[in-house]
């Protein structure tokens, strides 16, 4: 894979011999791991990259997405093993120590990853997800067992689904490209701060790409990760920055406000934004980032 200079991607052995294909920017500055959203692609991060982002970050793609291979043991794909891929993904940085941020189901892998391995998670940015890989896919006042069932429903539907819309968003890039070209300023289309069309094109193209059964049972695997209680998040104690999206349908600011309360030692932000937070909210983000970063001490 190529990508802007000083980037690379490598090959990286999971605990279990899993190989999984690792991003790194390359850059000098704090330590920086991204617990993504299944399926998400470091490009989701335009902060992140370039030699003077001011981090030194890296990443990975999930178990058999994105140039992953599968496990030997393709039941071993829930957040635990998600969890133990973002410790191995460090040990190939070289990062002793470093701020976790984690997006969508990568939020539940963050926490996680924390509570094994609190010597090495030096604090959390929580982006649309709580401590349960688990989406809100019904209005919260519905019981929790009536909730994840819909979830997992929903999950297995995206193998039907997915196909058709991925077909669709395969024919973006090319379009934004051919605007891009044309001398068109995509810009001049979107609120200040925001994402460029053509890098959300190139996120939706990667997306579209993943073998769509695959991505279901990931997800649903990841819904099967059981919440964490009250005492079991007041044991961890790194700071944690919680950001929500005020028009958020699948992690609501509800669910985000009751993850902050719970945390002791935690900061709550809301974006007037949806679930892609990241690719609407860059100069924002890094904002924060860069406040947990000095929270944190790295």
């Amino acid at each position: 894979m190529t990508g802007p200079p000083g980037e690379l991607h490598d090959d990286v052995l999971a605990p279990d011999g899993t190989r999984l294909r690792r991003w790194d920017n390359g850059a000098a500055g704090a330590p920086v791991v991204v617990s993504n959203g299944l399926g998400a692609s470091p490009k989701a991060w335009p902060f992140l990259h370039g030699a003077d982002c001011g981090y030194h970050a890296t990443s990975w793609h999930h178990r058999g997405l994105g140039g992953s291979e599968r496990p030997a043991d393709e039941t071993h794909i829930g957040v635990g093993d998600h969890a133990g891929d973002l410790l191995a993904v460090m040990d190939a940085a070289g990062m002793d120590r470093a701020v976790v941020v984690g997006w969508s189901v990568g939020v539940a892998v963050a926490i996680e990853a924390a509570r094994r391995a609190p010597d090495r998670v030096a604090g959390v940015l929580a982006l649309g997800g709580v401590a349960t890989g688990a989406f809100r896919v019904l209005p919260s006042q519905m019981p929790e067992g009536v909730h994840r069932r819909a979830a997992k429903t929903g999950a297995w539907l995206l193998r039907v689904v997915g196909p058709p819309v991925a077909g669709v968003i395969s024919m973006l890039p090319r379009g934004l490209d051919a605007m891009g070209r044309a001398g068109m300023d995509a810009a001049a289309l979107e609120p200040t701060g925001t994402t460029s069309l053509v890098t959300l094109a190139e996120v939706a193209r990667e997306f579209a790409a993943h073998d769509w059964t695959w991505f279901s049972r990931m997800v649903l695997a990841a819904a099967d990760h059981a919440p964490l209680d009250d005492a079991e998040l007041a044991a961890i104690t790194v700071p944690v920055t919680v950001v929500a999206g005020d028009f958020d349908t699948l992690a609501p600011v509800a669910d985000m406000s009751d993850l902050a309360a719970a945390l002791p030692d935690s900061r709550l932000v809301h974006l007037p934004g949806s679930h892609f937070l990241p690719l609407q909210f860059p100069e924002a983000l890094a904002s924060e980032l860069g406040y947990l970063a000095q929270r944190a001490g790295v």
